[in-house]
């Protein structure tokens, strides 16, 4: 039963969905081979980070549905902000120590304030004047909106982020002689902030306006499923694609800020001292890239040799 105001109550029937055992998420797990098999057709070095993934995505959303039944059943405001907490810390250090390419100094608390700030604020006023949660503490709801905000916005801040140190980093001389002309901190840093404000908001903005012409969002598809109604699901899908929308243009403005004021000083100076190779996960790929290239250069030369060979007359292929 959906209460979607004082007046209006929806009651729908779920019976007829059959619960899902163990074996058929064993059996969808069997899909990852389709990657597996691509990943070592083509040579990508993807087998490894496939299978982590598929791992982690198992024990976390296990522990997850543990965690959450026990707090269902509770639901008490401080062990659902201090789940909501916990969950924002795991998004900054997720995004702080494995998504992004480059990092900075303090780069936990800028993603932790970002993340955590943008999609908290957002979470507590979509769902009380959105959503009608009453009380919108309530865990199996704000809960699950929350995560899907934390989720979103920590997509936007990465790329925010990669954004501005990477343009910091290749146009340095751009913002050196906009520093050297008596540019402000801010004036020097504007460019670097709209041109990752822009990059990072994109994915948002295009998912908003492909929701429901093309794609059939998560949330909606698992309460129809669940048996809900369609037209409560619609609703409540809307609500929570402008919710993201908002999440993640807030997320990413303060952290494109926040890092490009550490990129440049107040002095104001350039800093690109302060920018060093960031996550575990990126250096991996950067090093198996260049394991590939290496491989493909090689086989490149060989080709080029054989060419030649040919044109030369001297029949020396293999």
């Amino acid at each position: 039963m959906l209460h979607l105001s004082e007046n209006i109550v929806i009651e729908y029937d779920s019976s007829d969905v059959d619960p899902l055992a163990w074996n058929n998420v064993a059996q969808a797990a069997m899909l990852l081979f389709i990657n597996v098999v691509i990943s070592k057709t083509l040579n990508l070095g993807l087998e490894q980070q496939i299978a982590v993934a598929g791992v982690r995505c198992f024990i976390q959303l296990t522990l997850l549905g543990l965690v959450l039944e026990r707090i269902f059943a509770i639901n008490r405001p401080i062990l659902v902000f201090g789940l909501a907490g916990l969950l924002g810390g795991l998004a900054a250090l997720e995004v702080s120590k494995w998504k992004a390419k480059r990092a900075v100094k303090g780069m936990f608390w800028i993603t932790l304030g970002s993340i955590f700030g943008s999609s908290v604020a957002i979470g507590l006023v979509g769902s009380v004047f959105a959503l009608n949660f009453t009380p919108v503490y309530t865990a199996s709801k704000f809960i699950p909106v929350l995560g899907m905000l934390y989720g979103n916005t920590m997509v936007g801040v990465t790329l925010g982020i990669d954004t501005v140190l990477q343009y910091a980093d290749e146009h340095r001389d751009v913002v050196e002689t906009m520093l050297s002309f008596g540019a402000s901190q801010w004036e020097a840093a504007r460019p670097i902030v709209v041109e990752a404000a822009r990059t990072a908001m994109i994915p948002s903005i295009t998912a908003v306006s492909i929701t429901g012409l093309i794609a059939i969002p998560g949330m909606m598809s698992g309460q129809i499923i669940g048996g809900a109604d369609v037209m409560t699901a619609t609703r409540y899908q809307q609500g929570i694609m402008f919710m993201i929308a908002a999440s993640v243009a807030l997320g990413v403005i303060t952290s494109v800020i926040a890092v490009s004021f550490v990129v440049i000083d107040s002095q104001p100076r350039l800093r690109t001292d302060r920018i060093f190779n960031g996550t575990t996960s990126a250096n991996s790929n950067v090093k198996s890239s260049s394991n590939l290239q290496a491989s493909d250069a090689k086989k490149l030369q060989k080709s080029a040799s054989r060419l030649k060979a040919w044109n030369a007359g001297t029949n020396t292929l293999e």
